[in-house]
């Protein structure tokens, strides 16, 4: 199909907009691969490493990074000329990672009633149940950006056949901790709430912690998260926030 002469051609990528008055969006591609997500965290990084007056704060998404900043203090056309100047200083072909990233290994269970929905996605991805945990915990995810709620990381991306559909109905409910996946995603619920996607898993681990100023949230995109599967009966000792997950800094 042709396309509509009444639309307006986007610009190519990649692509700045104006959001607001104070906000500016730059996307790297119109849907998630690993490239662009790689551009999205790479690039927010060299915003930071700048320490342009007027910027308020920067964030990445799955494919894109904001920039919040004081219009009065920093034109809107002064920082679109930044930025596209920064873009052609950055590698976007192979972006590197930020650096102080960090590996967190995440210990999960798989068994019983803390994973009511894992025969219902192994089979959606053509696997058993064995295997299905076996890939899940193979290697691990990145944390591609975070939200939904505060702290809530979307982690991938899960071999293709893992694109598995979301739900055509929510599950009312699931718990604090749940593991759910869908689209070559897992996410480790960082609230009590509904959703389309299937539990395969409940950990102790807990991704918002508002009663720890110093660090209430405590993964960061472009963190690496690996899922360790444990016992129902090894799942009862765990005790903390943390739910015995262990981290440290990546090179």
């Amino acid at each position: 199909m042709p396309p509509d002469p009444a639309s307006p051609a986007l610009d190519p990528l990649p692509r700045l907009t104006h959001v607001g008055l104070g906000g500016m969006l730059v996307t790297f591609a119109d849907r998630l691969d690993d490239a662009a997500n790689r551009a999205a965290l790479t690039f927010r990084a060299a915003i930071d490493a700048q320490g342009w007056e007027g910027v308020e704060e920067t964030a990445s998404s799955l494919a894109s990074a904001y920039v919040a900043f004081d219009p009065v203090a920093l034109a809107p056309d002064m920082l679109a000329e930044r930025l596209r100047e920064l873009l052609g200083q950055v590698d976007l072909v192979d972006p590197p990672l930020p650096a102080g990233r960090r590996l967190w290994t995440v210990p999960v269970c798989f068994e019983g009633e803390h994973a009511p929905q894992l025969d219902d996605a192994a089979a959606a991805a053509g696997l058993s149940r064995r295997r299905a945990i076996d890939e899940l915990c193979a290697r691990p995810l990145r944390a591609l950006a975070l939200g939904f709620a505060p702290g809530q990381a979307y982690l991938g991306q899960l071999p293709e056949h893992w694109n598995i559909p979301r739900q055509s109905d929510l599950t009312p409910r699931v718990p604090q901790g749940a593991v759910v996946v869908a689209v070559r995603q897992a996410i480790i619920f960082a609230t009590s709430a509904p959703t389309g996607w299937r539990q395969v898993g409940h950990t102790r681990f807990a991704p918002f912690r508002p009663d720890d100023p110093a660090a209430p949230i405590p993964f960061t995109p472009g963190d690496e998260i690996r899922f360790a599967p444990v016992s129902v009966d090894e799942y009862d000792r765990l005790a903390g926030p943390d739910g015995g997950a262990t981290c440290e800094v990546l090179e």
